[in-house]
């Protein structure tokens, strides 16, 4: 009787939760899947492309943001983050290479992934 009465409570909750995720716009989807993806972390890597010479890697990236006005709240053209600094691009944080703050352009020629190592 008891597994009946979970179930059921199982099986309400997820009703529920379909019906506030269906409501949501696409957008405020995205938003609540970052905020998921940013309390769980990641292991992104961010590369920095010059042409089609790869110039800088950033390791254990763990989420981008978008720079918002101080006055306005409007975006900004650039993006910013924390990563490990891969000097030597080995894919692999090495004990020299340090986290570092970073900014990008929205016009620059950047590939954001999982590390799948």
């Amino acid at each position: 009787m008891k597994t009946t009465a979970l179930a059921k409570t199982h099986l309400t909750l997820a009703l529920i939760c379909f019906l506030f995720l269906s409501a949501c716009t696409q957008e405020q989807q995205n938003k609540i899947g970052r905020g998921i993806q940013n309390w769980t972390g990641t292991d992104g890597v961010l590369e920095v492309y010059a042409g089609d010479k790869l110039v800088r890697r950033f390791l254990k990236v763990d989420k981008l943001s978008t720079a918002l006005g101080t006055d306005d709240g409007k975006p900004r053209e650039y993006r910013f983050g924390y990563g490990h600094l891969d000097e030597n691009l080995n894919m692999q944080v090495d004990p020299n290479e340090k986290k570092v703050y970073f900014e990008f352009s929205n016009y620059s020629t950047i590939v954001f992934f999982e590390n799948p190592q």
